[in-house]
């Protein structure tokens, strides 16, 4: 099976195999920084280059795909292209690259796909409150091993926030404090939609999460194997995004764990993080490097 996941950030790659239990046995996850939604909030469509961007990775994706045998495909885009006007040339593009089409999937099934790839084989205390934080958007998601019992998508993410509000390198206290308004009204208006009350277990997926994970554990490379199902307290969650508010990219980048497509904007992925264990009164977040790529995956198996 291969699952493509492109949001606003990034586009990426998982090709597995079915294991003998029904799971998936990875064969190769790639992650190329594309920046598709660059700009998307202020103009309402997508840039040529961005678009361009996206195409040449794809074109590398397809032939890892052709390379492996894949016998079923699936790309699901996200947040960016359900806010752009101009989707309908995205659609083509990818069409024209890949020999079949992306799904621009609703902000509902973006959060069951991805709420399904992260409690996979989760030993942990149920209901989870499962977040991920993207680019344009984030997803809130409560349900158990059963599965979902509801799920929202907000229109807040480090590549849309940062655009919006953190314009200097670093911010200053003024931007920090609108963006942490714009967040913890999304925030709020998200766990009341979704009951997180009842939540036992907060599990935390994508680019922003890991990152500030492997910086919480004191990382001297990215190590997934150490991420994944790694537990960071809201204290030490606050500890890294403060440092990462008050330093400037090149500052970032000096941490080898930081991945440079990132840098200019996990101040803000940072800052949505704090604010989601703030609001939910969560004592600590379980880092998850299983995501909606997996949930994309699984959902191929199931018609395999």
């Amino acid at each position: 099976m291969a699952a493509i996941d492109c949001g606003t950030n990034s586009v990426r790659l998982l090709i597995a195999d079915a294991g003998p239990d029904g799971s998936l046995v990875d064969v190769t996850r790639q992650m190329r920084i594309v920046r598709l939604g660059e700009g998307v909030d202020r103009a309402g469509r997508l840039a040529e280059a961005a678009i361009e961007r996206t195409r040449v990775a794809l074109v590398d994706y397809a032939a890892e795909i052709a390379a492996a045998g894949v016998t079923h495909a699936r790309m699901v885009a996200t947040s960016a292209s359900r806010d752009a006007s101009n989707a309908d040339d995205f659609r083509a593009m990818v069409t024209a690259t890949l020999g079949f089409a992306p799904e621009v999937v609703s902000g509902d099934e973006e959060a069951r796909l991805t709420f399904a790839g992260a409690v996979q084989g989760l030993r942990a205390q149920a209901p989870f409150l499962v977040f991920d934080i993207g680019g344009g958007s984030t997803e809130f998601v409560v349900g158990s091993q059963d599965g979902v019992d509801a799920a929202i998508s907000v229109d807040i993410g480090c590549v849309r926030l940062t655009e919006r509000h953190l314009h200097d390198h670093p911010p200053t206290p003024a931007q920090v404090a609108a963006a942490e308004r714009d967040i913890t009204d999304a925030v709020d208006r998200a766990l009341a939609a979704v009951d997180a009350g009842q939540a036992r277990t907060f599990v935390g997926l994508a680019g922003s999460v890991t990152t500030v994970t492997a910086l919480a554990l004191g990382l001297t490379e990215y190590d997934a194997g150490r991420i994944h199902r790694a537990t960071v307290s809201t204290a030490d969650v606050a500890k890294v995004t403060a440092n990462l508010l008050a330093a400037t990219p090149e500052q970032r980048l000096a941490n080898a764990v930081m991945h440079p497509g990132r840098a200019d904007v996990i101040g803000a992925g940072a800052l949505i993080l704090r604010i989601i264990l703030e609001r939910s009164g969560a004592e600590a977040v379980v880092a998850s490097e299983s995501d909606i790529l997996d949930g994309v995956a699984m959902s191929c198996l199931r018609q395999s």
